[in-house]
């Protein structure tokens, strides 16, 4: 029944745009502080700016007070499932200001989109827009970066550009992802990490496994980093999987 209803489309718009609303009043009533935002200043001066933004899956509800909007920064996007959940998210990401690609990584020779969205993200990139993905998403393990946004970089050749964020007042969720719910009237965070330059076009899978470490290593401790700012318990990353399943997470978009 929960399934049938989250599926509608009316209902998928009604909680979508309730939870974008919520996430505009939580960036409105917060004290922000802002660290390292020198390192993005000059993409969000420029409309032809190539970029892709990486945060964890359960920062997204804040995500959008990292990104600069207006009629001459350059348009953002999110990549988001085609999945029931992904259709609520995508009306609250469109709520915040950001317009979405849809489609994931086959599973089960079930196809969710993940040729399409890659080449309209591509299209998106080379148009000079900032693209923002979850290199966890969508279903984990949490902060652990698969090779997906890396190998977009690659095809792309746009720096990836690590983002985080944390605020006093919270709820860290017992999902999988641990979603950071933040709550209104608080004190905040923001931390925009250094700018990772793209692998060469005919990077070999070591150096592509370089920077896919390295942005997941940048992206933890960022947000530790934020955490501890806010003053609160830092959420700690999945345990690391066995080196076989890493490799093949790593592979996966």
């Amino acid at each position: 029944m929960l399934k049938t209803l989250l599926g509608n489309p009316i209902v998928q718009f009604l909680i979508g745009r309730t939870i974008g609303i919520y996430m505009l009043l939580v960036g409105w009533t917060t004290r922000w502080r802002r660290v390292n935002f020198e390192a993005a200043a000059p993409f969000w001066a420029d409309p032809r700016a190539q970029l892709i933004c990486c945060v964890w899956h359960g920062r997204f509800l804040q995500v959008h007070k990292l990104w600069t909007y207006g009629p001459d920064a350059p348009p953002a996007k999110f990549l988001i499932s085609r999945s029931r959940e992904g259709g609520i998210v995508a009306h609250a990401s469109r709520t915040v200001g950001a317009e979405v690609i849809r489609g994931s990584a086959a599973k089960r020779a079930q196809q969710k989109g993940g040729v399409e969205a890659t080449f309209g993200m591509m299209r998106h990139i080379e148009a000079g827009g900032v693209m923002g993905l979850t290199p966890d998403g969508p279903r984990g393990p949490r902060m652990r970066a698969k090779m997906g946004p890396v190998q977009i970089a690659k095809f792309a050749q746009a720096p990836l550009m690590p983002l985080a964020w944390s605020t006093n007042r919270r709820i860290v969720l017992d999902s999988w992802d641990k979603l950071v719910l933040p709550l209104p009237f608080g004190r905040g965070v923001l931390i925009w990490g250094d700018p990772i330059a793209p692998p060469a076009p005919n990077a070999d899978s070591a150096e592509m496994e370089r920077i896919r470490a390295r942005l997941e290593s940048e992206l933890n401790r960022i947000a530790a980093e934020a955490d501890r700012l806010a003053g609160v318990e830092v959420v700690e990353p999945a345990p690391s999987p066995p080196a076989s399943a890493a490799q093949a997470a790593a592979h996966a978009t």
